[in-house]
């Protein structure tokens, strides 16, 4: 990669909006499945899969099954989105809100 394509894209890395939204981590073998709430919701499942890699994720339940069933047995869904042109002082509220609701709607666990 040369000097300018480098330079356009971190400019491109740093620009980008971040993904506020709900989203579901599911065990394919067992059906259960956790629900979060994440202000980045682009790199969540990275994120979530690289603590659980190490063996280092703050949700015991998910670690353990995790540990049984292995990165194979696990799907990362987004569940929803919010717009980027939602207000920023009720962006946190609103976001406890529709995970306490996809939490009822799929049975889950909380994140």
């Amino acid at each position: 990669m040369d000097r300018s394509a480098r330079k356009a894209a971190c400019a491109a890395y740093k620009e980008r909006k971040p993904g506020y939204g709900v989203f579901a981590v599911i065990c394919v073998a067992t059906g259960e499945t956790w629900v979060g709430q994440s202000r980045h919701l682009d790199t969540q499942q990275n994120s979530l899969w690289f603590t659980l890699r190490q063996g280092s994720c703050p949700y015991g339940a998910l670690q353990t099954a995790w540990n049984v069933h292995g990165q194979g047995g696990f799907r990362f869904e987004e569940l929803e989105r919010l717009r980027d042109d939602f207000p920023a002082l009720t962006r946190p509220s609103e976001l406890r809100n529709r995970q306490s609701i996809w939490r009822e709607r799929l049975r889950a666990a909380a994140l």
